[in-house]
C-alpha cells in the first residue's frame, strides 16, 4: 500500500535512535530529536497499544501514535481517544512526479552537497530552533542516499532542505527559509535542486509531510506540482 510505504520511507529518512518492531508496529525512542521521530507507527490491524505504552514507560518518554487512515486499524483513533490521548493538528502527506517538480519550480537550482555543512545546519537551526547536535546524530543514522540543498543570497545560506532516496522515491525533509528571505524564490531553488538530484538517481517520484495549517508552505508545494494523498494526525499522551 502506497501510504504505508511512504510513511515507512519517511521513518527511515528520520531514523529514531532505537526501534523495535512488533508485528507491523514500529516502537521508536529517540531522545533529543523532534518528538515525531519517537511516534509509534501502528502499521497493522492488531491492538498493541498496551505494548507500546509499556515500551515508552520503560524509557521514561511520552506516548505518541501516528494515525494514518487506511494504514492503522479503523478503530485505533477512537480507542486512543477513549484512553485519554489528545488529537494533534492535521498533517498532509503529498506526492509529485519529480519531472513535474522540475517543470513547475521554474527557478535556478540551488547547490547540493552530500552531507550537512555547518552553514546548512546553522540556517536549519535558525528556523527550527532545534538542537544541532541531536540533528547531526539523526542524520548520521540515515542509511539511504541523501542530498542537502541550499540557496544563497549575497553569500549567505538563506534556505535549506534535504532529500532521501529509496526505491524510486525521494522524500523531502528539513525545508527551512530564513524569515527575511521568504517569498523570494529561495525555497523553490532548494526544491529544484533536490528534484534534479532525485532525477539523476532515478527517483522519479517525490513525497513530503507537512503541517496542513502551514498555508505558505502548502501554496509553495501546490505550485511546484505536489498534491495531497492523505491527511494524518498524531494521538499524544505526555
Amino acid at each position: 500500500m502506497l501510504l504505508k510505504t511512504l510513511q515507512e520511507h519517511a521513518a527511515r529518512a528520520q531514523p529514531a535512535a532505537h526501534v523495535e518492531e512488533a508485528g507491523g508496529w514500529w516502537l521508536r525512542h529517540s531522545p533529543g530529536d523532534a518528538w515525531w521521530v519517537s511516534a509509534v507507527l501502528p502499521h497493522d490491524r492488531e491492538d498493541r497499544v498496551a505494548l507500546a505504552e509499556e515500551f515508552c514507560a520503560e524509557r521514561g518518554s511520552g506516548v505518541r501514535f501516528q494515525i494514518t487512515p487506511g494504514v492503522c486499524a479503523d478503530d485505533l483513533d477512537g480507542v486512543l481517544d477513549s484512553r485519554g490521548y489528545t488529537r494533534g493538528h492535521d498533517m498532509s502527506l503529498q506526492i509529485a512526479s519529480t519531472a513535474e517538480v522540475l517543470r513547475h519550480a521554474q527557478a535556478d537550482a540551488g547547490e547540493v552537497t552530500g552531507r550537512p555543512t555547518d552553514e546548512w545546519l546553522a540556517a536549519w537551526q535558525a528556523v527550527t530552533t532545534r538542537d544541532v547536535s541531536a540533528e547531526r546524530d539523526l542524520l548520521s543514522r540515515v542509511e539511504h542516499p541523501s542530498a542537502y540543498a541550499y540557496a544563497e543570497v549575497d553569500g549567505q545560506v538563506v534556505a535549506v532542505g534535504r532529500a532521501v532516496a529509496e526505491q524510486g522515491w525521494a522524500g523531502v525533509f528539513g525545508m527551512a527559509t530564513l524569515p527575511h528571505a521568504r517569498g523570494q524564490g529561495a525555497a523553490r531553488s532548494v526544491l529544484a535542486a533536490l528534484a534534479s538530484w532525485a532525477a539523476a538517481r532515478e527517483a522519479n517520484h517525490m513525497y513530503l509531510q507537512m503541517e496542513k495549517a502551514n498555508t505558505r508552505a502548502f501554496r509553495l508545494y501546490e505550485r511546484t506540482g505536489f498534491r495531497e494523498v492523505c491527511t494524518y494526525h498524531y494521538r499524544m499522551r505526555v
